[in-house]
């Protein structure tokens, strides 16, 4: 029964080490002063991607504004700008 007492302990223990991050009690470093560009994260692509994105997408519903305002006047009969 002191086997199965000490597994018992253990094994919980075991997955708590195994799964941690390895890294150190060390506290935080400092913030950095407000003119520094923010520290690099694993994100940092994916969010490059997204701002790329977001102006790939702003670029293609001006050309559809313009594009709406062309046939907008077209149907009207309005000479071209």
């Amino acid at each position: 029964m002191d086997v199965l007492k000490l597994l018992t302990a253990a094994l919980p223990l075991s997955f708590i080490l195994g799964c941690s991050s390895g890294q150190s009690g060390a506290p935080p470093a400092a913030p950095a002063p407000s003119g520094a560009a923010p520290p690099k994260t694993v994100f940092d692509p994916l969010t490059q991607q997204l701002e790329r994105a977001r102006g790939v997408q702003d670029t293609v519903d001006r050309n559809t504004d313009d594009t709406r305002k062309a046939v907008d006047n077209q149907e009207r009969g309005d000479n071209p700008p």
